[in-house]
């Protein structure tokens, strides 16, 4: 029988409500050194998840106020979770499939006991199997795309890899 999320998973972990300010999110964040904060209704029931991603891109991105703002307003509402008696391996392969670092756990009736990160599988499983997994889950896309300019990627013949395309630009 495999590892449970249970025997690996960060229990009781902090969480906002929707009525949190952003500020007050992205300030527990940094205090908790996390990149995510499961949202929580009527003390315990997860309604959704508050990302660094959803802070920078929808309130900073989106001109918003963060101190206006509310995590409600801004945060994941369809979320994936699992339960402490999930099956690791399996967890794994979802957060793979997904492209996700972070999961909630849940009991009952979506009622928040713990969060699975990324960091949780890396400090408890030291097989390549996991190590490998855990890299497919934070695989980023291949080449860079960079705003405001323009760059190209071509095959390397002699490497195989992406190298950049040189342009063409008058001497100014």
């Amino acid at each position: 029988m495999g590892t449970k999320i249970a025997e690996v998973m960060t229990q009781r972990p902090r969480a906002v409500t929707p009525q949190t300010s952003v500020r007050e999110a992205a300030q527990l964040m940094q205090q908790e050194d996390v990149g995510s904060l499961p949202v929580v209704d009527e003390g315990v029931r997860l309604v959704g998840i508050l990302t660094d991603r959803d802070v920078a891109v929808r309130v900073v991105g989106g001109g918003m106020d963060p101190d206006k703002a509310v995590v409600g307003d801004v945060a994941s509402k369809d979320v994936l979770a699992l339960t402490p008696e999930h099956d690791l391996d399996e967890a794994l392969t979802l957060m793979a499939r997904e492209q996700v670092r972070r999961v909630p756990i849940v009991v009952r009736e979506n009622e928040l006991v713990g969060m699975l990160a990324q960091a949780d599988v890396a400090r408890a499983e030291k097989d390549k199997a996991t190590g490998e997994v855990v890299e497919a889950i934070s695989r980023p896309p291949r080449g860079p795309r960079v705003a405001g300019g323009h760059v190209e990627r071509t095959p390397d013949a002699d490497h195989g890899e992406a190298r950049p395309v040189e342009e063409e630009r008058p001497n100014r």
